[in-house]
């Protein structure tokens, strides 16, 4: 029997989300929201996401124990618009990311989001943005997304909530500007 972290961080398994996962993916997601939101709006915009053209595949990512889906991660692009003379930047956003609540704390989403980075990186992305806990991204290398001059599209978001991190050196320099989010994103938001 798992009764420990450890125990389930050796048999986590992410792998690439499949068509087949769907559901499940649903189920958690909205299982992990719930209780913050008492709506069902990430599981909608995952889903819609998907059906946006820049949607990459290898970057949606599920965290399974056993034959259960228990986490889902997902990586999606975003431009960067530069606020001076310099091409605008392209850069993927970290969001959003649920755990299960029954396995929430067992390491599962730092299982996800380290195994993205390094897909991420592999892939060729130079940078990560993310809308999260200033406790909690640090963690993974990120830094408050101001060091770079970057910003976020819509007011409100704090500065030390509003993060980045260069997955190769040099990833964020001169870009600095406002993140733009895909529609799907602002359309989340502002729900909320």
């Amino acid at each position: 029997m798992l009764n420990n972290k450890e125990d389930i961080y050796l048999i986590i398994k992410v792998r690439k989300e499949t068509r087949d996962d769907y559901p499940d993916v649903k189920r958690v997601v909205k299982a992990a929201f719930e209780k913050e939101f008492g709506k069902d709006k990430e599981s909608t915009l995952i889903e819609r996401l998907r059906q946006n053209a820049v949607f990459i595949p290898d970057l949606s990512l599920v965290a399974v124990v056993g034959d259960s889906v228990v986490g889902h991660a997902l990586f999606f692009p975003v431009v960067i618009r530069s606020d001076c003379e310099r091409p605008d930047a392209l850069s993927l956003s970290l969001a959003p990311i649920a755990v299960a609540p029954d396995f929430q704390r067992k390491g599962i989403g730092k299982r996800l989001i380290e195994e993205g980075l390094s897909i991420a990186a592999t892939l060729g992305h130079k940078s990560v943005i993310v809308f999260g806990h200033p406790s909690y991204y640090p963690r993974f290398g990120f830094k408050p997304a101001g060091n770079w001059h970057v910003k976020p599209s819509f007011s409100g978001v704090p500065d030390n909530a509003f993060m980045a991190i260069e997955l190769l050196a040099g990833g964020l320099t001169d870009s600095s500007g406002t993140v733009q989010l895909p529609e799907e994103f602002n359309e989340a938001i502002e729900a909320m």
